[in-house]
């Protein structure tokens, strides 16, 4: 009987102890929620590169704010996939596991997913500019944006999330890092492989002689990189790989 690309990737999760999942948009996507990037990311004739950056919260922060309560709003009426399912019972099965989201919509986390890192924030956060503070953060009740949000201390609330031109944080970027290099298997899941750092994590993995498995709907600069590549959606593949 011919081995599928399926059964090289669910044998080499099944004999893991330790397994490191990195996440991104397209395991969101399949949950309704647009990548607000590209022609379907434009949002009153802004684009994203127009809106998530310091300098647009500088100069229009009403104007940003009212873009970020929009996507929580969207992002509310989401529910996780069968592919989020499927990597709560993946957490369940290892021994040690990491989960490097690359997405703010915390669907993740409502999945149940225990031991999760966001490395580009949380859209339902904010952090205040002032005392540094951060605190979960709902869009109003109604779409009429009120003032500008603020923290106890006075000062003025951004989203958590990390933007254009910005750095992310290196305490999580490190702790996942440490994780990798340590695992047994590296699951690249949703994402096209071209944002950086996270981009990098296929190449680590390799040069520390963990196998990785990439599931995308589609080859990606990454696939001809890892051990095992599978195209198609999460939500159908991700339970797949646990069961047989």
């Amino acid at each position: 009987m011919e081995t599928t690309n399926i059964d090289r990737a669910r044998d080499l999760i099944i004999r893991a102890r330790s397994v490191f999942v990195l996440t991104g948009a397209g395991i969101s996507a399949e949950s309704g929620i647009p990548t607000f990037r590209g022609t379907d990311g434009l949002w009153k004739n802004y684009s994203t590169t127009d809106l998530a950056t310091p300098e647009a919260f500088k100069n229009n922060p009403t104007l940003v704010w009212e873009w970020y309560h929009w996507r929580q709003r969207i992002i509310s009426q989401a529910q996780p996939n069968p592919a989020h399912q499927a990597i709560v019972q993946l957490e369940k099965h290892a021994e040690r596991f990491l989960l490097l989201t690359q997405n703010v919509d915390g669907l993740h986390v409502r999945a149940g997913s225990k031991n999760v890192l966001e490395l580009h924030g949380n859209i339902f956060r904010a952090r205040c500019l002032l005392c540094g503070a951060t605190l979960r953060h709902l869009p109003p009740d109604t779409e009429q944006e009120s003032d500008l949000p603020r923290c106890t201390c006075g000062g003025l609330l951004r989203p958590d999330v990390v933007w254009f031109g910005e750095t992310i944080p290196q305490d999580i970027w490190h702790t996942a890092l440490t994780f990798l290099t340590k695992t047994e298997v590296a699951i690249i899941c949703g994402t096209s492989g071209v944002v950086w750092p996270a981009a990098s994590i296929p190449e680590i993995a390799r040069h520390e002689g963990i196998a990785t498995i990439e599931v995308n709907l589609e080859p990606t600069g990454i696939s001809t990189m890892v051990d095992v590549s599978i195209q198609g959606k999460a939500g159908k593949l991700l339970p797949q790989l646990l069961h047989n």
